[in-house]
């Protein structure tokens, strides 16, 4: 335990041992780190949420009972701790519903589309982070200019829009996960636009064209406050153009609304045994070593099973051929991690047509996470009582094993083992 939230600690520095100076112990600190972090989590949605004109009174009244559950000396239980730890999973599930009714009533119904990915001859801009207000915005300011905007990293599904897609500026995506920006920035010869997290310290090759927006920021960037890309453009069109240089493409666009219109069809196949399971596979993406079981994973996952994949997890496991099932493909992109409220409509939907619980349907839920978006869905999925759920590659620091435990015995919860097929076949066998 290390706890330095209030003067009374360990010599003044921090209770670093269990239970600390005012009796909270390590399990306690680990449930308050984990409110504290799904919240964080929730806020980023709610802020995007809030800037397509939804938000919830709820909501903001739970925020403040929650912070104010994390102080000291106000609560020493784990149960209730836990409960409220379910109520940010609830009102997280509340948040992503008007995310997602925002996203859909500002930019039209998704659908599913292929999308150029690579760069174009002419002056270009790079856009990435998951704010696609920002992206619509920067789009009126370039048109009638040459400018090609592009997406990377979880912007990719700002093209399943039929705004996005209609528009003439937008021409493709560029880059994968957050983690390879450093690398992809400093190839890209224009400016590139940070809507939100998932933005590095830039090094000196790509620092003077890095812009950011609102609470977005780094050192030497350039923050934008105000909605006015005017910089942004000045500097796509001063600049070194983008090269003719094309690397394929890929299809997604399969939003909760696109499976959904699909859900009969979807019944009908699983009840004449033409699907053999659903795989959700997806999530955050990181650096660290271990997350090429997402890979091994999906790769090996029956012919006649579909995976829903969302979040940057995704470019872990898109650059394979998984081919077509029942003449749709295998590997169906649902979205950003913004997009997590599709995966549980879906699911939610599927349930309810087979007259049966969530945990009843031939459904597998393996999840990479990172950071605290990964968690506020996390605690979201338990709210909702699914179980059996596969989370890695490492389990999260600030949860206690005696807190895990717990979470196992209740939720059957489940770390990534060392060998993905052998998982998978223990899947499939349940």
């Amino acid at each position: 335990m290390h706890c330095n939230q209030c003067e009374q600690t360990f010599r003044q520095t921090a209770c670093v041992n269990s239970p600390g100076t005012c009796g909270k112990d390590a399990d306690v600190q680990s449930l308050q780190e984990t409110l504290l972090y799904g919240l964080k989590g929730m806020a980023a949605y709610a802020n995007h949420a809030r800037r397509l004109g939804k938000h919830d009174e709820t909501v903001s009244a739970f925020i403040e009972e929650a912070l104010f559950a994390t102080m000291t000396n106000v609560n020493f239980d784990l149960e209730s701790l836990l409960e409220m730890c379910l109520k940010c999973g609830e009102m997280n599930l509340r948040v992503m519903q008007l995310l997602d009714e925002g996203h859909v009533e500002t930019f039209g119904k998704p659908a599913p589309i292929k999308v150029k990915e690579g760069t174009q001859a002419g002056p270009g801009i790079l856009v990435t982070g998951h704010d696609l207000l920002d992206l619509w915005d920067l789009l009126k300011q370039v048109e009638g200019t040459a400018i090609k905007v592009y997406t990377h990293g979880e912007m990719l599904p700002a093209h399943m829009y039929p705004k996005f897609s209609g528009h003439p500026n937008l021409a493709g995506h560029y880059g994968g996960a957050w983690q390879d920006q450093k690398r992809e920035f400093a190839a890209f010869p224009g400016p590139v636009l940070g809507t939100t997290n998932c933005v590095l310290i830039p090094p000196q090759s790509y620092s003077g064209r890095l812009f950011t927006t609102r609470a977005t920021a780094v050192p030497n960037g350039q923050r934008l406050t105000n909605g006015d890309f005017s910089p942004v453009i000045a500097a796509a069109l001063a600049g070194p153009p983008c090269e003719e240089q094309p690397t394929g493409e890929s299809t997604i666009g399969f939003h909760r609304t696109v499976l959904l219109d699909q859900a009969q069809t979807i019944v009908d196949a699983v009840k004449a045994g033409k699907i053999s399971r659903f795989f959700v596979i997806g999530g955050c993406d990181g650096a660290e070593k271990g997350r090429n079981y997402f890979t091994d994973y999906a790769q090996a996952t029956p012919p006649d099973s579909f995976i829903l994949t969302l979040g940057c997890g995704k470019f872990r496991i898109r650059d394979h051929d998984y081919g077509e099932h029942l003449g749709l493909p295998r590997l169906m992109d649902m979205g950003q991690c913004n997009d997590a409220y599709g995966a549980i409509a879906v699911a939610a939907a599927l349930a309810k047509a087979f007259n049966c619980g969530v945990n009843d349907l031939p459904l597998t839920l393996v999840i990479s996470w990172f950071e605290q978006k990964a968690i506020a869905v996390f605690l979201t999925m338990l709210h909702l009582g699914i179980r059996g759920i596969t989370l890695g590659p490492n389990p999260p620091a600030f949860i206690t094993p005696n807190v895990f435990k717990i979470l196992q015995e209740r939720y059957d919860l489940r770390l990534t083992g060392a060998d993905a097929q052998t998982d998978l076949r223990l899947a499939m066998a349940a």
